[in-house]
């Protein structure tokens, strides 16, 4: 039987050329390297920046390609317009993908290239991401969730292959940490980034900053929690985030949660 890695390159070896949306994230590097090494012809990386990803993200996505040598193309989205998307509506993951996505296959199509390829894993398909929806309807296949990897295989398969990105925390754009319904503005998505800026400058890891308006909610790891709370780091951080534009900083004493804002759909749906 044939194990996850070599169902994937085996798949990935039947396409002539292919283009990856790359992020610079632990699926989107591990899907890059794979098919650099599977596809017999051309891979080009195609990188989309926009007022939703951290200018960290942008620079880092650019670095790996080049750490990969990976043909890399980047587009530049800006602030996406659409008022449905900035309305923060459930389904805004689909409205965005759509619009990303569409620029990224017009992109792949003026170098040639036909097969779109993304990061979606196994895990993904298990949550509440309207996105994947967009991205099939569109025709952009998902070679790792097609041959089972999960997010820990990916893991450990990167940290064999010495890719870097094998313990990278997750980073999704900074919509997420916008509550459903609450409108989306370069704004508050610009005070989030400087907020959490500050808590990774202060040593923690895979942290959010949830925005509630003038209330910044901040979710850091369990062990992490003490020394936030420790008098003069709780001090600092209050000190630091109010001069980002809150009037108010909470800790959220579950910790950090991926998908937290998702509850309020679960509370909603009928039965």
């Amino acid at each position: 039987m044939k194990s996850i890695s070599q169902c994937l390159f085996s798949y990935l070896s039947g396409f002539k050329n292919l283009c990856v949306a790359f992020s610079g994230g632990v699926d989107s590097t591990f899907l890059l390297a794979a098919a650099k090494q599977a596809v017999p012809g051309r891979v080009l990386a195609i990188n989309v920046s926009s007022f939703l990803i951290t200018k960290e993200e942008i620079s880092f996505a650019r670095e790996m390609a080049a750490m990969l040598d990976a043909e890399f193309v980047r587009i530049d989205l800006g602030e996406i317009k659409d008022s449905l998307f900035l309305s923060n509506p459930v389904n805004r993951c689909y409205i965005c993908k759509k619009i990303i996505f569409k620029e990224i296959i017009r992109e792949a199509e003026k170098h040639g290239i036909t097969a779109v390829a993304d990061g979606t894993n196994a895990d993904d398909k298990k949550d509440f991401r309207p996105g994947l929806k967009a991205v099939s309807e569109l025709g952009v296949i998902s070679p790792l969730a097609k041959t089972g990897f999960t997010k820990a295989a990916i893991r450990t398969a990167s940290k064999a292959m010495g890719i870097i990105t094998w313990n990278k925390p997750s980073s999704p754009c900074l919509a997420t940490r916008i509550p459903y319904g609450i409108p989306i503005t370069r704004k508050a998505l610009s005070r989030i980034e400087q907020a959490e800026r500050v808590l990774t400058q202060n040593g923690f890891s895979g942290c959010r900053v949830r925005y509630f308006g003038d209330t910044a909610k901040i979710e850091v790891m369990a062990p992490d929690m003490e020394r936030l709370a420790s008098r003069n780091m709780r001090e600092k951080i209050v000190s630091e985030l109010k001069k980002t534009g809150f009037l108010y900083v909470t800790l959220d004493l579950e910790g950090y949660e991926s998908g937290r804002l998702n509850r309020a759909i679960e509370k909603n749906e009928p039965g």
